[in-house]
């Protein structure tokens, strides 16, 4: 089985796409991050009243379409005639797995909906070796690694907190998490820093970093020695790495 996290260079992930090539969560944005050779596309799950697993961000349909209501109160026939930005349908997590068979798919289960209808998604498309699977939710990534061992998960947000304490010596539970996939901030508190990420790689964990837009912080993480970073502007982020000889192509 492959690694998800092998690849050379910083890891590039398109944070819901490319948003200059569609809108975010759309086919479209994401064909255009893989047209620029892009390995690690970046998605939200939202789960329909039927079952259905979405690669949406928010839990209504209000902010981004021209429908309204509760992703989780309606059925996917009715979400189906929902259009991002008026013309884009939103995919299925189904729908991006099969569309881009060579990419690795990062996820955010976003409710505890989206959990068991995952795990059956899972098993039946084989897929464990392209999915890195995190959450806000420190059980839902718990119920993923129960059931699927060799999953990569990103560390859940007790982990994150059990990190930061190790980085001051502080000893904590053991830490499952194959990535640390933070901010660099949250809140007033600085998450990421030399001691962090020195810590984290002690421990063999690799430290993404969301969501980065900036083309300065891209190359000042970039230098810092991060693993991978998160955007929304994958051209620029394409070029920064670029020019640090970062970048490895799909």
């Amino acid at each position: 089985m492959a690694d998800f996290l092998d690849h050379a260079g910083v890891l590039a992930f398109a944070h819901r796409g490319d948003h200059l090539a569609g809108p975010e969560n759309t086919m479209a944005a994401f064909e255009g991050a893989v047209m620029l050779g892009y390995r690690y596309l970046e998605t939200d799950i939202h789960c329909s009243q039927d079952g259905y697993l979405l690669a949406f961000h928010d839990s209504s349909l209000d902010r981004v379409t021209n429908q309204s209501g509760l992703i989780a109160n309606l059925d996917y026939a009715s979400i189906q005639r929902a259009r991002i930005a008026g013309s884009h349908s939103i995919p299925l997590i189904e729908d991006l797995i099969d569309a881009f068979p060579d990419a690795r798919i990062n996820i955010d289960l976003k409710s505890d909906q989206t959990v068991k209808p995952f795990m059956a998604l899972v098993k039946r498309l084989q897929c464990q070796d392209r999915i890195c699977v995190g959450s806000f939710s420190s059980a839902r990534v718990e119920a993923i690694r129960a059931n699927f061992p060799n999953v990569c998960t990103s560390l859940s947000p007790k982990e994150v907190g059990w990190l930061r304490l190790r980085s001051y010596h502080v000893p904590t539970p053991s830490i499952e998490g194959r990535c640390a996939q933070i901010p660099e901030r949250t809140g007033r508190i600085r998450l990421l820093d030399q001691r962090l990420l020195h810590t984290a790689h002690k421990l063999g964990i690799q430290v993404h970093v969301w969501t980065i837009n900036d083309e300065s912080e891209m190359a000042r993480l970039a230098d810092l020695g991060v693993n991978g970073i998160m955007t929304d502007q994958a051209a620029l982020l394409k070029d920064v790495l670029t020019e640090r000889n970062l970048w490895t192509s799909a």
